[in-house]
């Protein structure tokens, strides 16, 4: 069982995954940074000096905090904005590493074929 847990744990994909979730982790706090202490400020110049963040409502003895609710739904806007950026570009560069591959796998192919030719040529000259 041990064996069967590690060849789990240090399978590629999961290492990757891992790095992917520390990364991940990393940029939430860039974006949250950037949402907090840049873009809500602005929002609030441009909304006359209101902290979005701070804004509540009173329901009866509750406080309903939709400012914070409002600044979560702006965070993530933000976050899945960054991600789809990034993943449109890194999906751009795949595509023309590919493309890349693909003319080098050609160029080798030919070149096996022009090989294959000389060798028929100098069979049938020997024969």
């Amino acid at each position: 069982m041990w064996k069967e847990f590690k060849e789990f744990a240090l399978k590629g994909n999961v290492l990757d995954l891992a790095v992917g979730v520390v990364i991940g982790g990393a940029f939430g706090v860039i974006v949250t940074s950037l949402v907090n202490d840049i873009i809500m400020p602005l929002v609030g110049i441009i909304s006359g000096g209101v902290d979005v963040s701070g804004l509540t409502i009173m329901v009866g003895d509750a406080e309903l905090a939709y400012g914070a609710f409002l600044q979560s739904i702006i965070n993530f806007l933000i976050i899945a904005f960054s991600i789809f950026m990034f993943l449109k570009v890194a999906n751009k560069l795949m595509r023309k590493r590919e493309a890349e591959e693909e003319v080098v796998v050609e160029e080798e192919t030919k070149t096996e074929l022009y090989l294959k030719e000389i060798a028929a040529l100098l069979a049938e000259k020997k024969a």
